[in-house]
């Protein structure tokens, strides 16, 4: 499972990119996908979840510490980089920050 939701980020790499992605861990008995990182709205863990009741994914925010911060539930697979997005990265004035960041007038 780690290696599908994986693959499934692989079809986005720049979007996976801006969040600082890194260290991506298989979760036990291959249930899913725990990744680090660094975005504008997340800075921790988030760890991908497959819920095979209803062929679905869950999501989890985790800070350094492992606590939960929130839990999305019920994301499909087309979804998935795109919720994560918004979870991590995508905020409002988005393209302001990133100028700011980048010291782009």
């Amino acid at each position: 499972m780690a290696d599908y939701i994986l693959s499934i980020l692989r079809t986005q790499l720049m979007v996976v990119f801006s969040w600082g992605f890194h260290r991506p861990t298989a979760l036990p008995d291959d249930k899913g996908l725990a990744f680090m990182v660094n975005g504008f709205k997340h800075r921790g863990w988030v760890f991908v979840k497959y819920n095979e009741g209803k062929d679905l994914f869950d999501i989890e925010l985790r800070g350094n510490d492992m606590t939960i911060i929130s839990v999305i539930e019920d994301v499909y697979f087309d979804q998935l980089v795109n919720v994560i997005d918004h979870a991590v990265e995508r905020t409002s004035d988005y393209v302001k920050q990133v100028k700011k960041l980048y010291n782009i007038q």
